[in-house]
């Protein structure tokens, strides 16, 4: 089989390159390429036309939600691995309409090209692994930041990620734990200001109190380009009190 592959970002009712007329295709090649929206999501770009070609950075940051075959979340996957689970035949059933078509090689024998269009919701075959039922965030500045919506915690504005630092609400030199519950986003003048003190000796009380996200939450955070049907699955399994349920 040749190994000549194309991937493509398609949506709901739209038609595809092999449906499109020359004039269709030599409008597109006229056009930047762009990410076609998804249904639910307000997007500007839903003004183009049918058929995408978008680049493969557009692409690689589209991750695709993994579940076990029992519906628990597990995490995010690149849509290479999942391409894999479909090809394996390890998929036990997805959700939402089909998000990306990959093309892989064509059949010398009956000249067909092989085509696997992938869910944004993708639930595998097997049990899950014990500690991934419920597992812990990893805690890294980009999650923090990303749980603290990148505003310090003391004077509430909001920065950019390289303007952020980590601060330990109770100094490590006190005791204090590079823990969630004990460390929050500041900036840096803040994060200075307050120096080796807590929050009560500095006459800098929290806006917020920090916590450690549930393992959805922190799937929500880590992820800037969540599609809708994920969004709506993602928000459907936080727990009662969680931050974002709101």
């Amino acid at each position: 089989m040749e190994t000549d592959r194309a991937l493509r970002l398609v949506r709901p009712g739209s038609r595809t390159a092999a449906d499109a007329s020359p004039r269709d295709l030599a409008s597109l090649r006229a056009r930047p390429t762009s990410v076609p929206p998804t249904p639910g999501c307000a997007d500007p770009a839903a003004a183009l036309p049918a058929v995408y070609a978008p680049s493969t950075d557009r692409l690689n940051a589209v991750r695709l939600l993994s579940l076990d075959a029992h519906g628990r979340v597990l995490d995010w996957m690149s849509w290479q691995d999942a391409a894999c689970l479909y090809a394996r035949g390890a998929v036990a059933w997805t959700l939402g309409d089909p998000c990306l078509q990959v093309h892989g090689g064509i059949c010398r024998r009956t000249g067909v090209q092989s085509l696997i269009e992938l869910h944004p919701i993708v639930a595998a075959r097997g049990h899950a692994r014990a500690h991934a039922l419920d597992p812990t965030p990893a805690l890294t500045n980009v999650a923090l930041f990303a749980r603290d919506a990148h505003l310090c915690m003391y004077c509430g504005h909001e920065f950019s990620r390289p303007s952020l630092t980590r601060d330990h609400v109770l100094p490590v030199s006190k005791g204090g734990r590079d823990v969630w519950e004990n460390v929050v986003a500041a900036c840096f003048h803040c994060n200075s200001r307050k120096g080796n003190r807590t929050p009560q000796q500095a006459g800098m009380p929290l806006l917020a109190v920090p916590y450690r996200p549930s393992w959805v939450e922190h799937l929500i955070l880590s992820n800037r380009n969540i599609l809708a049907d994920q969004m709506a699955f993602l928000k459907s399994q936080l727990p009662r009190n969680a931050r974002m349920s709101a």
